[in-house]
């Protein structure tokens, strides 16, 4: 039992990266790492998740919650900017554990990973096809653009929206009333009548974003980073622009009270109002931070990743905490949050300029426009973090030679690319967005808790090790970010949490029944020992 906590060895690790012995391109400067830490982050979390989160759990209170959690990250950043300065190889999270926890600790961790950046991907497509319906004007039968398990409930027609309540009635747009499960439920048998309730059958643009992003990844890296730089432009100026353009329609009632009081409907449970909703509200929101790890993923392909990898790691993550805060505080200050229950979730943005920004039309589609884009470049860096984890896990055994073949061209893990183009598809088309996304911050959150332990471990058992960043104030630092991640991980909804330990439970199965026996630790020991001898 004891060969499952094998440690991989550090220097070993060193060498292949000084010797780039995968083959991996290095084509990514500082600043391409930078704009791939914003690709990553700046997407469905913050244009999507931000009026979940202010809907479901903190009200105008989400700005503390994208404050909590950017606390959180920045104390795995710093754990995170120490690994991938010191052993810049690809892998992140998995190739750090590895070499400090063991083997089966790394296999937790490439399993957990999977949810952050397959599911992640998965999320992200799944908001980029509801962001083009809603630029097409609902063009896309709702059938194809939804997940079989999601359903709407529509009240449609001036004759038939005057049989509900006033208060409902209110609710209409273009002669359309949305009633939710519960209100639906509430209808006299007679009203029940005119309601007309639509299954989704797959998710058909989500697809085929996924195609194109797994087409240019295979294509290599540089272009993939030079589009996604593109696409980072764009978003980020339409955010400004948002941010600058919006602060004058804030309306200060929308923020009074800060927080959701006790004792409102739907709102019952402990982190779904007051200091406890912001917390709730930081779970939520964490999907919207990962991306700065997934820099450290392709420490591999960085010109100088000693010094680049910090500064893309930290400093992508500080620039969209801001933005982030902003961005929230604008939009719960235009919009009240009651509303983004359920009007507003799926396009809030759209919904808020077009509801409450009179004569600002244009900025909602050119919101929209720049979405699209934006969401395209976080699809593009998840999918390339998880084949680069696939690669990682691959070349050391733990899963199948096809994920660590190489295109003979193009020098990417083109194979890897292909298989998940088909995994993710499969979530996307088929799984609600809403629970992907939930799945994808409990996988973040564990992986960066045995980041931060790996510090400390590393710390101890490698005092002398060449840093070119360091943590500081350790153990401090690396403790105060377990606490906070495992604290949101609590605050996660139960069926997220059990569906997690269902996910991790297969990937045991997984590892025993295959990655233990064809791991080639041992094999890639003797050759360190043979590479000495020869020294």
């Amino acid at each position: 039992m004891s060969n499952i906590f094998k440690k991989k060895s550090i220097s070993l690790l060193l060498k292949e990266a000084a010797a780039n012995e995968g083959g991996l391109k290095k084509t990514l400067g500082v600043w391409s790492l930078i704009a791939l830490g914003i690709g990553a982050i700046i997407g469905a979390g913050l244009f999507v998740r931000t009026a979940a989160a202010a809907g479901e759990a903190a009200g105008s209170g989400v700005t503390l919650s994208f404050a909590l959690a950017a606390i959180g990250c920045a104390f795995a950043g710093l754990c995170y900017a120490e690994f991938a300065s010191t052993i810049p190889i690809a892998g992140s999270a998995y190739t750090y554990s590895y070499a400090t926890l063991g083997e089966i600790v790394a296999w937790i961790i490439g399993w957990a990973l999977l949810m952050e950046y397959a599911l992640g991907a998965a999320t992200v497509s799944i908001a980029w096809s509801e962001y083009l319906n809603n630029l097409l004007g609902g063009a896309i039968p709702y059938e194809w653009c939804h997940s079989p398990f999601e359903h709407v409930n529509k009240v449609i027609g001036v004759e038939n929206i005057t049989m509900l309540s006033k208060e409902l009635a209110m609710t209409a747009k273009h002669g359309v009333v949305i009633l939710s499960d519960s209100e639906l439920a509430k209808l006299a048998p007679e009203v029940k009548s005119i309601v007309q309730t639509t299954s989704g059958y797959l998710n058909a643009p989500a697809l085929g974003i996924l195609l194109l992003v797994t087409l240019l990844l295979i294509k290599g890296t540089q272009e993939s980073a030079f589009i996604n730089g593109i696409m980072v432009f764009l978003k980020v100026a339409i955010v400004l622009v948002f941010i600058f353009i919006g602060w004058q329609f804030i309306n200060p009632s929308n923020h009074t009270p800060y927080l959701i009081p006790e004792g409102v409907e739907n709102h019952e449970g402990i982190f779904e109002h007051g200091w406890g909703g912001v917390v709730g509200g930081a779970a939520i929101v964490f999907f919207a931070f990962i991306g700065f790890d997934a820099v450290s993923t392709a420490a591999q392909e960085a010109k100088n990743p000693k010094r680049d990898m910090p500064i893309g790691i930290l400093g992508s993550l500080i620039i969209c905490t801001i933005l982030y805060i902003l961005f929230a505080h604008v939009l719960t200050g235009v919009a009240p949050w009651e509303e983004y229950e359920k009007a507003g979730k799926e396009a809030s943005v759209a919904y808020a300029v077009n509801t409450y920004m009179p004569g600002y039309g244009w900025l909602a589609t050119s919101i929209t426009i720049a979405i699209l884009a934006g969401f395209s470049s976080v699809i593009l860096v998840m999918l390339m973090g998880q084949s680069r984890v696939f690669y990682s896990m691959s070349k050391d055994g733990l899963i199948p030679k096809v994920f660590s073949d190489l295109h003979p061209k193009f020098k990417t893990p083109y194979k890897s690319n292909m298989i998940l183009f088909v995994l993710v598809g499969a979530f996307a088309a088929f799984v609600p967005g809403s629970v992907a996304g939930d799945l994808t911050s409990f996988g973040t959150l564990f992986a960066f808790v045995i980041v931060c332990a790996g510090i400390i471990v590393m710390r101890k058992k490698f005092p002398h090790l060449e840093r070119p960043f360091k943590t500081p104030l350790v153990p401090l630092v690396p403790i105060l970010g377990m606490g906070v991640c495992m604290f949101m991980i609590i605050a996660l909804d139960l069926t997220t949490l059990t569906v997690a330990g269902i996910w991790m439970v297969m990937g045991f199965l997984i590892y025993f029944t295959y990655g233990r026996r064809n791991s080639k630790i041992d094999e890639q020991q003797e050759r360190e020992d043979q590479l000495d001898s020869r020294e």
